[in-house]
C-alpha cells in the first residue's frame, strides 16, 4: 500500500466503536439499592451540602474506614516530629507575615 492510499484509508470517517462500549457500561453499571429510612435519613446527615449525591457520601464513608498508607503514617510522623521541635508556624504568625 503506498503512502497516499495509506493517508486515504485513514481519512475515512470512523465510528468510534471504544466510546460507544464505554457508554452502554456506563449505563449498565447505574444501580438502584434499597435503604431504610432511618439509613437515608443518616446518610442525608452525613452530606457536606444539600446537593451532594448519596453516592459521594457512601464512598467518603468506605474511605473513612480505609487504613491509612505507610506514607501517610511516615509523613505524620514527621510532622508531629516537627511540632514537637517547634519548627511550625501558627496563623496567626502566618496572617501577620502576610499582612491579614
Amino acid at each position: 500500500m503506498t503512502k497516499r492510499a495509506e493517508i486515504r484509508d485513514f481519512a475515512k470517517p470512523q465510528k468510534p466503536k471504544a466510546f460507544y462500549t464505554i457508554a452502554r457500561y456506563m449505563i449498565v453499571m447505574e444501580t438502584t439499592i434499597q435503604v431504610s429510612g432511618e439509613l437515608r435519613k443518616a446518610l442525608s446527615n452525613r452530606k457536606v451540602a444539600p446537593q451532594e449525591s448519596y453516592e459521594s457520601v457512601i464512598w467518603d464513608l468506605l474511605e473513612d474506614g480505609r487504613e491509612l498508607s505507610e506514607e501517610t503514617k511516615r509523613e505524620m510522623a514527621e510532622a508531629r516530629k516537627q511540632i514537637k521541635e517547634g519548627k511550625f508556624k501558627t496563623l496567626a504568625q502566618v496572617k501577620k507575615e502576610l499582612g491579614l
